[in-house]
């Protein structure tokens, strides 16, 4: 049997806005329209903001968020254990969080990929200068 927890990770699915003024930069919440670009049901959206934020937090103050700590997680959110894990499975999948050394912490993947899709489509599809990126 497969638990949730132990699924495979795969990409993730992120929403790309037309419009100049749904970009993330203009918002005044960025994680929150990250997180709506990542998740269809607002409730998880939120939830997979407010654990960010709390990755970041704790990040930064030196003490990551222990894999351990999922029980915790999942009585904060009031949630159940599978949709703790759903919404860190995704986390993981789009490369905003990693989980080393039985911590999470933020990734540089997420960034890394986006910056290389955006010069290959720059570049190889659209044809113009990289330069001018």
């Amino acid at each position: 049997m497969t638990f949730v927890k132990d699924a495979h990770r795969t990409a993730t699915t992120i929403m790309v806005r037309s419009t100049s003024s749904n970009r993330i930069s203009r918002s005044r919440d960025p994680y929150y329209e990250l997180m709506r670009r990542l998740f269809q049901e607002e409730a998880t959206a939120m939830r997979a903001n407010k654990f960010l934020l709390m990755v970041e937090e704790r990040q930064k103050a030196g003490d990551p968020i222990k894999i351990s700590e999922w029980e915790d997680m999942i009585k904060q959110f009031n949630i159940n254990r599978s949709s703790f894990y759903s919404m860190r499975n995704k986390l993981l999948g789009a490369g905003l969080i990693s989980s080393k050394n039985k911590e999470y912490r933020l990734s540089e993947l997420f960034s890394l990929d986006l910056v290389d899709m955006a010069r290959w489509w720059w570049t190889a599809v659209i044809g113009s200068d990289p330069e001018k990126l």
